[in-house]
């Protein structure tokens, strides 16, 4: 595979975009697409706004992970995002395999050394991942684009991640049925 990007990675909240300036700046786009003014500027319009604001949303929940946990043999790489959904590329022969689920279809690739996950869903979103090692592999750039029959523009955010030595935490913790989570500070077994 063209990059590794194996290990854990946690948010560097110095650095990456602001989903309410990268809204900003698409109504303003938007507006100045359409011609849309007014002394302040460009504006887009109440339909444009309602229609992009879902969009935004969506970008603002499927980006706010603080930990990533990627796992990379030769023939898969798993992106575990803390308290969130996971990223499957599968590669078979060096090909990317989609994988289709009950959501819709994943499609891995590589563009030099940026791996890129695509997910389409129904009714026309789609999702793209770019992920990008330094040149060090100390830092991570995960950039998401989202976009919609519906909406009438993408929406970007850009994020950024440290590699970290990830310890063992002072708990260990476990869903069960009748206690809901059950915590110790010893090994918990079933």
């Amino acid at each position: 595979m063209p990059a590794d990007f194996s290990g854990f990675w946690a948010r560097d909240y110095a650095r990456g975009d602001d989903i309410i300036g990268v809204l900003q700046s698409a109504i303003y786009e938007i507006g100045k697409r359409r011609g849309h003014s007014d002394p302040a500027g460009p504006v887009a319009s109440e339909r444009d706004v309602a229609r992009l604001m879902p969009l935004a949303r969506l970008v603002e929940l499927i980006t706010r992970t603080d930990e990533l946990t990627i796992s990379q043999t030769e023939h898969e790489i798993f992106v575990e995002r803390r308290d969130d959904f996971s990223l499957l590329c599968a590669f078979f022969d060096g090909v990317a395999k989609p994988t289709n689920s009950a959501f819709g279809k994943e499609t891995c690739g590589w563009d030099g050394d940026r791996l890129i996950s695509l997910q389409e869903f129904p009714d026309g979103l789609r999702v793209i991942h770019r992920f990008q090692t330094s040149k060090d592999r100390q830092q991570l750039r995960v950039t998401t684009t989202a976009s919609s029959d519906t909406a009438p523009m993408p929406i970007t955010v850009s994020r950024f991640f440290w590699r970290i030595q990830k310890r063992p935490g002072k708990f260990e913790c476990i869903e069960t049925l009748s206690m809901n989570r059950v915590c110790s500070t010893g090994r918990l077994a079933l």
